[in-house]
């Protein structure tokens, strides 16, 4: 074979690739682009009830926690544009011994798809166990697991340096096998924000930015065992004391009061 036509070989598939290319680049599907359609600032001087239901629970009715829910501001407050979640010891050192907060949007604000955002910053110390999480709005219908679950942050303060993710289905429920830990050593010094992007197709977890994606949930044949994400959920905020996860390690009594401090929460949508 001469050189000119290796040569006149090697231009043309050059000038095939860039044909290849450019016809991509003219055909790619534009970036998805998000608008803000619900937040919650906390500007307020208290909790808004047009957005939140306080949850009232004795001590014990899930997962073997210790504290009870109340609607009380001596475990809240709005203050300089954040929300505080409080926790105290109000007891002995043992179930029924704490008392703290769960907001709820249920039948208020849910929502289907979009990214979803809070921004907070975690409690210290043993036995502590604030959560963001999502539940399925026909939860009272059919229950847990089979309403699913989203968990976009939770946070054991005997595991300092580490959140997690977690997805809950009648498939896989409990310890589920759809958890992934992060590290993150800065949780509770800093605000960080935690969020999900949730598409009929996936729901992709992220930290601080929406590029910064640490667990995708993707089953490959959705059926409703596995995918009951395909209508609304609300939104929960709560900081639970002990339980099965929150007092594996047992609870440190001298750390109390404990705050979760949360700067806003934000619901983007596709425009």
């Amino acid at each position: 074979m001469s050189k000119l036509f290796y040569y006149k070989k090697l231009i043309c598939f050059v000038f095939s690739l860039g044909l290849l290319f450019s016809c991509k680049d003219k055909t790619a599907e534009p970036p998805k682009t998000y608008q803000l359609v619900w937040s919650d600032e906390f500007d307020d001087n208290g909790v808004n009830l047009d957005n939140w239901n306080f949850v009232l629970w004795d001590a014990g009715k899930v997962n073997n926690e210790w504290q009870k829910y109340v609607n009380d501001t001596a475990y809240y407050k709005v203050e300089d544009g954040k929300l505080y979640i409080t926790a105290k010891k109000t007891g002995e050192n043992i179930k029924g011994g704490y008392t703290s907060i769960r907001l709820s949007t249920q039948d208020k604000k849910e929502f289907q798809y979009g990214r979803i955002e809070f921004r907070a910053k975690m409690p210290k110390g043993r036995g502590t166990w604030p959560a963001l999480w999502m539940l399925g709005s026909n939860h009272d219908e059919v229950r847990w697991p089979k309403c699913g679950e989203i968990d976009v942050m939770e946070h054991v303060g005997s595991e300092p340096n580490i959140t997690t993710t977690n997805i809950h289905t009648k498939s896989d429920y409990g310890y589920t096998n759809n958890k992934t830990a992060i590290n993150l050593k800065s949780a509770e010094k800093e605000f960080h924000n935690y969020g999900i992007i949730w598409t009929k197709d996936d729901i992709k977890f992220y930290v601080d930015s929406p590029d910064n994606i640490k667990n995708t949930y993707c089953p490959e044949e959705k059926n409703l065992n596995n995918w009951p994400f395909d209508q609304p959920f609300y939104l929960i905020m709560n900081f639970a004391v002990g339980g099965t996860l929150g007092g594996k390690e047992g609870v440190d009594e001298t750390i109390f009061p404990q705050s979760m401090v949360v700067d806003y929460v934000r619901v983007y949508q596709l425009k």
